[in-house]
């Protein structure tokens, strides 16, 4: 069975740090792309990062550019994002989801629709 397992989520005070962890199985995690996605109440469900398993090239949304990096450990089949200098606005449920890595693009990493599997969420709470 396809897994994706997002972890490391909690609660937080503005400017301090969390690592999430998405912990991959049941498909070839070198043919894949990773992306982080997260959705805040109220709000849609939005792309945050994204890494290709075969160059490691990544993209960030704007919003989180030079605050957050994502990196793949492929002997782990596990990806992670660095989430530093946390805000409120960054609150929200994140998931990771996968896309076949020959779909790649700054466009595709970062729409829902287009991901091929999603994993349950871990809730990021960032107090003010």
């Amino acid at each position: 069975d396809v897994q994706l397992q997002a972890s490391g989520g909690g609660l937080v005070q503005a400017g301090g740090s969390l690592r999430l962890s998405c912990a991959a199985s049941g498909f070839n995690f070198d043919d894949y792309a990773i992306g982080w996605f997260r959705q805040a109440p109220g709000k849609e469900r939005e792309g945050v990062a994204c890494i290709s398993s075969i160059d490691d090239s990544t993209y960030y949304a704007d919003s989180v550019k030079g605050r957050f990096t994502i990196s793949s450990d492929n002997a782990k089949n596990t990806v992670y994002l660095h989430m530093n200098s946390l805000k409120p606005e960054d609150t929200a449920v994140y998931y990771c989801a996968a896309l076949p890595d020959i779909y790649y693009s700054d466009s595709t990493c970062f729409t829902p629709a287009d991901m091929y599997y999603w994993g349950k969420g871990t809730q990021v709470t960032v107090s003010s």
